[in-house]
């Protein structure tokens, strides 16, 4: 078996070892004979419909939001990340990359840069700096991560947060919730990286894009995740 994941911007939107993200999904993959081919996907270039089994979205500061947002709209980049995000592709965005892929970003000076839409959000500047530890409940089991952002970012009515926040600030520090869920893409705030920490997650995310590609339902060979396991838990209840 065979994965191709898209990693975008990874060369101008990468803050907080979020390329361990990749290097997770990689070796999760390899460790189960599963084939994984990561492409850079930046500036200028172009990608197709179905193409890509799996796209990987990280930070990124604002200068860099600026171009990667003129890239998305220009290179109709975020048009085409729409329709493989309808057709069921899992899509895992974490801080810029989050905010990116929402309606929005405002920030504090200039116009708003336009998202790709994809999660019902928006995101505002603000002069409030959450940064921390994070723990959050969601569908997947409890999630620990690291944020550090400013801005904040909001849910339009009806969309499904990717948790509840026990620990920390989460989306925008005012109403607990934590990221957004559209069909299989994920955006947080979580850095960290997000994915050795929470293996679980990893491993939703390579299971959903081999059933998406081969279009029948896969059930991954275990891995001896003792170590994850502990480190995962200690995690929690330190932050707790």
């Amino acid at each position: 078996m065979k994965l191709i994941v898209g990693h975008l911007y990874g060369d101008c939107m990468n803050t907080y070892g979020d390329n361990g993200n990749i290097l997770t999904l990689k070796k999760r993959a390899e460790w189960r004979g599963i084939s994984m081919v990561v492409k850079n996907v930046s500036l200028g270039d172009k990608i197709k419909p179905g193409e890509f089994d799996l796209f990987f979205f990280g930070g990124g500061q604002d200068e860099s939001q600026i171009s990667v947002a003129r890239d998305l709209e220009s290179s109709g980049k975020g048009k085409i990340l729409k329709i493989e995000v309808e057709r069921g592709v899992p899509v895992l965005s974490i801080c810029g990359g989050y905010q990116l892929l929402g309606d929005y970003y405002q920030p504090h000076q200039g116009p708003k840069l336009p998202g790709a839409g994809i999660f019902p959000a928006f995101t505002k500047a603000s002069f409030d700096r959450m940064i921390g530890n994070l723990v959050i409940s969601t569908q997947f089991g409890d999630l620990v991560g690291f944020e550090n952002h400013s801005g904040k970012t909001y849910l339009k009515k009806g969309a499904l947060p990717l948790g509840t926040v026990s620990v920390g600030f989460g989306n925008n520090g005012e109403d607990k919730l934590e990221g957004c869920i559209y069909k299989n893409a994920i955006g947080c705030y979580m850095h960290g990286s997000l994915l050795p920490k929470n293996t679980h997650l990893a491993d939703w995310l390579l299971k959903t894009a081999l059933d998406i590609r081969y279009k029948k339902d896969h059930s991954l060979d275990p891995l001896d995740d003792e170590l994850e396991t502990k480190a995962h838990q200690t995690a929690i209840d330190l932050f707790s």
